[in-house]
């Protein structure tokens, strides 16, 4: 078999990301550790989303920014596998290319860091995020709460937060996992403060003609967080906002196999909210969760359309 090329950006969280793609890869398949180094190679690609750290990511295009140049390397043949959070991923892949698989999902809870719960941060507390989703869905709860940018990856925006440049910021309770880090933080029940569709999810992109590629990386595939995924990203493209909407779509695993699948839409200013929910059942098909999500996004998107034109 040829030499795969795996494509990442260079985070720490990134290359945690794809280690942990090799790792899976390597256990799945047998492979030794000579065998691996003949049969995998990590190619570091910086993004635009790397590059720009001055202003919002939904006033330089949007977190797309964080595929584009990897998106552009599969085309280009430059790799053959691209490792993805796909809570960065846009709903619609470029022609030619597919998800090929999903790795067990991390918690896909948001977590505060800097104050026990949202009602215990101080009156006018400042809040570091670029999040128009985790944004809105504070003032939502809190109109009081001041956002004040926060860019970066995990550790400098922890950085900041000790630098008292914010009193508090939100980050990714997967990322805080990925790389092992235990700051003081407080997990967000999701059923309240919904995350982003695919948050805790890594996702393993490919062409789709690449059929060696899509053979590998089938032994590593999650299906239940495939499913998920699935619902959540066919909502999200349903709802077709952009990349300055307040989106938030979030497939809660229940008891018996299933999902509820839940969504939310709001004025980026957290004045106006609009809901919604469905259940899949368990043993849900990839098809079918597809339809599901697509189902809840459309319906949302007739109540919501005001809140979605930014």
């Amino acid at each position: 078999m040829r030499r795969i090329r795996i494509g990442t950006r260079g985070s720490p969280l990134a290359m945690a990301q794809a280690h942990e793609t090799v790792h899976r890869l390597t256990t799945a398949h047998g492979w030794s550790a000579d065998e691996v180094a003949a049969r995998l190679e990590l190619v570091v690609i910086k993004t635009s989303g790397d590059k720009i750290t001055d202003r919002p990511l939904a006033e330089a295009g949007g977190k797309g920014l964080f595929v584009k140049e990897l998106e552009e390397a599969l085309v280009d043949r430059r790799v053959d596998l691209a490792v993805h959070s796909m809570k960065d991923v846009p709903g619609v892949l470029p022609d030619g290319m597919v998800i090929a698989a999903a790795l067990p999902r991390e918690d896909a809870r948001d977590a505060l860091i800097g104050a026990s719960s949202i009602a215990d941060l101080p009156q006018g507390a400042r809040v570091g995020t670029t999040s128009p989703r985790r944004a809105a869905a504070l003032l939502n709860h809190r109109p009081d709460l001041r956002m004040v940018l926060f860019r970066g990856n995990v550790q400098t925006r922890l950085d900041k937060l000790e630098r008292g440049e914010a009193d508090a910021t939100l980050l990714a309770m997967a990322g805080l996992n990925r790389l092992g880090l235990t700051p003081q933080v407080s997990p967000l029940d999701p059923a309240i403060f919904i995350p982003a569709a695919g948050q805790g999810v890594v996702g393993l992109e490919c062409r789709s003609a690449d059929e060696d590629v899509l053979a590998l990386v089938a032994a590593i595939n999650h299906p239940a967080s495939a499913i998920a995924l699935a619902a959540e990203r066919a909502c999200l493209v349903a709802l077709d906002g952009s990349c300055r909407s307040a989106i938030a779509i979030h497939a809660a695993p229940e008891g018996d196999g299933g999902f509820l699948l839940r969504a939310a839409v709001f004025a980026l200013d957290g004045s106006e909210r609009e809901a919604g929910e469905i259940r899949l059942s368990a043993g849900v098909t990839a098809v079918a969760a597809d339809e599901a999500g697509r189902g809840l996004g459309t319906d949302l998107r007739a109540r919501s359309g005001e809140l979605l034109k930014l």
